[in-house]
C-alpha cells in the first residue's frame, strides 16, 4: 500500500452557511494543512436555496449527505454533522478536521475535538461569532478566498491594535538582540488569536503586512545550509532618543 504523505483530515461543510463558490479556493486552502480524504456538505437538498450546489459537489468529490428538516426552527443539518464529526473522530484515523460554518453551533464541536488532540481549521464569514473562532487552532475568514486579488482590510482592529500585537509577537520570539525569526512571530500571532492572517489586512503574506509597518524593519539573512535560500527576522525600530 502506497505511503500517504500529510495530516489526514475531514472536511465538513454546513452547506446551508456556507458558498458553494467559494469551495475550490477553500480546498486549495486546505491542501496547505493535509490531505482531505473526507468530503462532506450537509443540507436538505430538495430545498431550492442548494441547488446551486450541484456542479461544486461533482468537481470536488464532495459528497452530500442529505437531512431533512423535520420540524421548523431546528436545525436538524447540525445534528448530523455533528454525529458524523464524532463518529470519525473516534475511527482514531484522522489528524484534524476542516469545519465548514459561519454558526456558533459548532463551538463545542471544535472544543471537543481538540480536546482529543486532533487540530482543527475553520472556514467562516467575518460575521462568525467569536466563541466558534476561538475554539478552532486556526480560522480563515472566507470572505479572502473570494477569486481575485486579496480582499480589502477586513479586520476591525485599528492600526493601534495591529501593531500592539505585532509588538506583543515580536518582544515573546526575539533573541537577545532584539531579532525575532518572522515564522516564530507568526505562529506567535495564530496561537493568540486564530482568526489572524495576512489577508485580512490587504497583505498576501506577513512578510509584506511586517514590511508595510514602519514602526518595524525586516533583515532577509542568507541561511548557511543553502546559500540560494533565505529567512526573514524582524524588529521593532528602536525608539528615537532625545537630542
Amino acid at each position: 500500500m502506497a505511503q500517504i504523505d500529510g495530516m489526514l483530515l475531514a472536511v465538513l461543510i454546513d452547506a446551508d452557511n456556507a458558498q458553494a463558490a467559494i469551495i475550490g479556493e477553500l480546498l486549495n486552502e486546505v491542501a496547505a494543512f493535509g490531505i482531505a480524504t473526507v468530503k462532506r456538505a450537509y443540507g436538505d437538498w430538495t430545498t431550492p436555496s442548494l441547488a446551486g450546489w450541484k456542479k461544486t459537489l461533482h468537481d470536488h468529490a464532495i459528497q452530500p449527505i442529505q437531512q431533512f428538516q423535520y420540524t421548523t426552527g431546528k436545525n436538524a443539518t447540525d445534528s448530523a454533522l455533528i454525529i458524523d464529526a464524532m463518529d470519525l473522530l473516534h475511527g482514531g484515523r484522522l489528524g484534524g478536521f476542516c469545519l465548514v460554518s459561519s454558526d456558533s453551533d459548532f463551538t463545542r464541536l471544535a472544543t471537543r475535538i481538540r480536546e482529543s488532540g486532533l487540530v482543527v481549521y475553520g472556514f467562516g464569514e467575518k460575521k462568525t461569532p467569536k466563541p466558534f473562532v476561538a475554539a478552532c487552532n486556526r480560522f480563515i475568514y472566507t470572505e479572502v478566498l473570494r477569486k481575485g486579488d486579496v480582499a480589502p482590510t477586513l479586520e476591525a482592529e485599528s492600526p493601534q491594535a495591529l501593531i500592539k500585537s505585532l509588538r506583543e509577537a515580536i518582544a515573546a520570539c526575539a533573541e537577545d538582540d532584539g531579532w525575532a525569526f518572522l515564522g516564530s512571530v507568526g505562529q506567535w500571532l495564530v496561537k493568540n488569536d486564530p482568526a489572524f492572517d495576512p489577508r485580512n489586512f490587504g497583505y498576501k503574506k506577513l512578510g509584506e503586512l511586517v514590511r508595510a509597518q514602519k514602526v518595524l524593519e525586516v533583515d532577509v539573512r542568507r541561511t548557511s545550509e543553502n546559500p540560494n535560500s533565505s529567512i526573514l527576522y524582524v524588529r521593532a525600530k528602536p525608539s528615537k532618543k532625545p537630542a
